[in-house]
This record gives C-alpha cells, sequence and structure tokens, in this order.
C-alpha cells in the first residue's frame, strides 16, 4: 500500500522524483489546449467563455446567468446550519486577526544629506480569486485567500467557482462569500474562468493578480496568463511529510497522512521516523482506517503511487531530507519540535507536535494555508497580505545631497558607458 524504505540513503532521489511528479508530457499536452482556451476567451469573450462552459461543465448559460447575486449570498450566510456559522465566523475572526499583522509598513527615512528615501505600499484595485468547485466545496479556500485581500485594501474582489451538477455554487461557499465580503461571485470555472479575469470579458472585469487553488488546467491557465496579470503561485497537488519519533500514536500518523492524501490521487504522504514500531504498525493503521474511507478509491491511489516511508537514523538525517523535499506541510510530531525546529530551512508551513495536526493550519489556526508545493517551498513562502499590494520606491534628493554624490554617479555613469546619465547630473551639479 505504501512504500517503505529502511535505507535513508536511497530516499533522497525518490523525495525528488516525488516532487517532480506533476512533470512530464502530459502537462505539455494539457499546455496546449489551455493556450487555445485563453486565447480564445481574449479574442472573443463572453462568447468564448459560454462556449467552454457548455463544453466542459455541461452548462448552457447566457452571460446574465453567470452572476450570483449578492441577495443570494447573503441568504446563504442567514440560512446555514448554526454550528457551521459559528465554526466558519471563528475561523474567519482568527485568520483575520493573523493577517491584520501582516500589513507592511512605509519606509520614510532621511538620508545623510536630508534626501527623503521611502517605500510606500499601495493595495491592488482588484483582486480574482478562484474557488474549485463541481462536487467538492471549499469555503476555507474563500477565507484564506479573500482575508487578506481585504486586510490589504483591496477596492474589488471577485470570485469564480465552477457550479454543480445542479448548476448552482454550493451555499456554503457562497456563505463564506458573503461573511468576507466578495464584491461579485461568478458561477464559471477551469481555465476559461482564469482566462476571463486575466483579459475581462463584457461580463466579468478584468482583475490585477489571481490567486487561488484548482486543477491542471487551472493552474496552466494561471501560468499562461502570468505577466498580463499577477499570480499568487503555481500550486500543484497537495503534500505532508510528517517527522515522528516513537512518543507518536500510529492512529493519529496514519490519520494524518490519509488527510493529505484524500485531497488527490497525486497527493503525497511521506513519514520519516526515527520508530520501528511505528513503521512495523503504519501499514495495517492505514489499512484498517482507509476500509471505512469515504474517498477510498483516490485516496489509496495516492498512497500507493505517492507514498513513502523512511527509516532514519536520527532527527538531524530526518531535518536533512525534509529540506531536500522542501514539503508543502511539515509536521514535527517528536517529543521536543522546538528543538528541531531551527534544522528546518525549507517548508510552507510547519507544525510543532502532536497536537497541531495539519487540518487546524487548513481552517482556522490564522496562518494562510496557500503554500507553496512541489518543492516550490525553497524559493517561496505562503500567500499573505502583500500578495495583494505593491510598492513603489520613494526618492527626493536635495541640493546638498546631489552635489555630495554627483560625482559618483556620474563615474559610474561613465563606467557603463551612458552618457546622458552622466549629463543629466552634470548640468544639476554646483559650478565652482
Amino acid at each position: 500500500m505504501i512504500t517503505i524504505l529502511e535505507d535513508a540513503h536511497r530516499a533522497h532521489g525518490r523525495l525528488l522524483e516525488i516532487a517532480a511528479r506533476t512533470s512530464g508530457a502530459q502537462v505539455s499536452q494539457e499546455a496546449e489546449r489551455v493556450r487555445e482556451i485563453v486565447h480564445a476567451v481574449k479574442t472573443r469573450g463572453d462568447a468564448a467563455l459560454l462556449e467552454f462552459t457548455a463544453r466542459f461543465d455541461g452548462r448552457h448559460f447566457n452571460a446574465e446567468d453567470l452572476l450570483v447575486s449578492r441577495e443570494r449570498c447573503e441568504q446563504a450566510l442567514e440560512t446555514l446550519e448554526p454550528d457551521l456559522r459559528q465554526a466558519l465566523n471563528l475561523a474567519h475572526e482568527r485568520i483575520r486577526a493573523f493577517h491584520d499583522r501582516q500589513r507592511p509598513h512605509n519606509i520614510d527615512v532621511r538620508g545623510p544629506y536630508g534626501e527623503r528615501l521611502g517605500r510606500l505600499w499601495h493595495p491592488l484595485e482588484r483582486a480574482g480569486l478562484y474557488v474549485p468547485g463541481g462536487r467538492a466545496a471549499y469555503p476555507s479556500t474563500v477565507l484564506m485567500n479573500v482575508v487578506p485581500a481585504k486586510v490589504a485594501g483591496v477596492d474589488h474582489v471577485v470570485m469564480v467557482t465552477p457550479p454543480g451538477r445542479d448548476g448552482e455554487v454550493n451555499p456554503v461557499v457562497l456563505a463564506a462569500a458573503a461573511l468576507t465580503g466578495v464584491d461579485a461571485v461568478y458561477r464559471v470555472g477551469g481555465a476559461q474562468a482564469v482566462a476571463a479575469l486575466a483579459y475581462g470579458t463584457e461580463t466579468i472585469p478584468a482583475v490585477d493578480v489571481i490567486c487561488g487553488p484548482g486543477n491542471i488546467y487551472v493552474t496552466l491557465a494561471k501560468k499562461a496568463v502570468y505577466g498580463k496579470v499577477a499570480i499568487d503561485a503555481l500550486a500543484g497537488p497537495s503534500e505532508v511529510l510528517v517527522i515522528a519519533d516513537d512518543t507518536l500514536e500510529v492512529g493519529i500518523l496514519a490519520a494524518d497522512l490519509l488527510a493529505q492524501a484524500e485531497h488527490d490521487p497525486m497527493a503525497a504522504a511521506i513519514l520519516l521516523t526515527t520508530s520501528d514500531r511505528l513503521i512495523r504498525e503504519l501499514p495495517g493503521c492505514l489499512a484498517q482506517q482507509l476500509a471505512i474511507h469515504p474517498r477510498q478509491g483516490p485516496t489509496r491511489q495516492a498512497l500507493e503511487n505517492w507514498g513513502l516511508v523512511v527509516k532514519v537514523q536520527d532527527l538531524q538525517q530526518a531535518a536533512e531530507l525534509a529540506n531536500t523535499f522542501a514539503p508543502e506541510h511539515l509536521e514535527l510530531m517528536v517529543t521536543d519540535p522546538e528543538a528541531l525546529l531551527p534544522h528546518i530551512r525549507h517548508a510552507g508551513a510547519i507544525f510543532l507536535g502532536a497536537d497541531s495536526p495539519e487540518a487546524v493550519g487548513d481552517y482556522l489556526a490564522g496562518p494562510n494555508h496557500t503554500l507553496p508545493t512541489s518543492g516550490m517551498a525553497r524559493f517561496s513562502g505562503a500567500l499573505g497580505v502583500e500578495t495583494f499590494m505593491t510598492h513603489t520606491s520613494l526618492i527626493g534628493f536635495n541640493r546638498q545631497a546631489l552635489a555630495a554624490t554627483g560625482r559618483q554617479v556620474m563615474r559610474l555613469a561613465a563606467a557603463e558607458g551612458l552618457h546622458s546619465h552622466g549629463e543629466s547630473i552634470r548640468r544639476r551639479m554646483p559650478r565652482d
């Protein structure tokens, strides 16, 4: 069911293979199809958008059918089951409180000659959010993307999400949209929805940044429109890497691994452990929990193809292997996670100790759950308030500053062969 490696030295190559699991010829083929969809929506607007919605989602909408009314969103929130409303409110409060602390501060200082130097932050005007839909519902995606956009001060947040089989958007997703203050919701999905957000159509306005997860078509569409708009990241399938010692209960371990495997047949669930007991007991425990799992098929497929258990000599070796993989989610399920933390360099999110399952990060801990995957944690981090902002440099020299530094500027300009750069300084210099 899950691959077990007793020799940690063999694990390095396998971890790199798992990290690269979404590359290959199939992706190249799909990329060409996505480029055609994006071009069609770019050039034909609503007409192409509606054609692709009919072809891929089986929904024969008119343009006016795409917008979900604000009243429908508010109704979904008002009629939500009380316990679910309470959970949604709690998640919203905690996520908002954490992201409030992320607001970047302007820099406005004086240099040695009184010159003004700074960096000013500004919110983007429009943000577009893609929320996966159809058979699944992801109100947590709404919270984790809309909250930082609103904290940043974005003027207008647009959400797109594919309709279900009944042609409607999941009411819990609509409730989350109402709670977080989404300005417009459109029931359209796939690469065509991403293209609409990037280029705009007669119905859907163009935005400045596109965020939110999706399938391979959504990811490739975000890649195709990057440059026309900003994007949050090119997210791949979900993944968790657990470092565990002999103190962890095997049932908890199995549940945590399955919590990632149930996302997608391409999801990865990895264990690095010093414990012979966990390695011995884990396969049986996984089988037991899988037997009653409602998503047994894709979850089993993920474990069989991308699951991995590695016996390590010590926790230091485990940390080194974890840094090699640079996981989206890293659980430190050991006696003293704080002692191991300084040895971790690359991870999207780190969960400290047996009472910190990855699921709390998905829903309401506070830090953002939109994280780098497929090894990208080596050079990128979680979505945050800054994702929805730009910053501008501010330079205000005075005559004293220019006189004191001008000759050095002219010398550097001459070294680069840029005559008029130097001339623009010379003509401002005081005449001796």
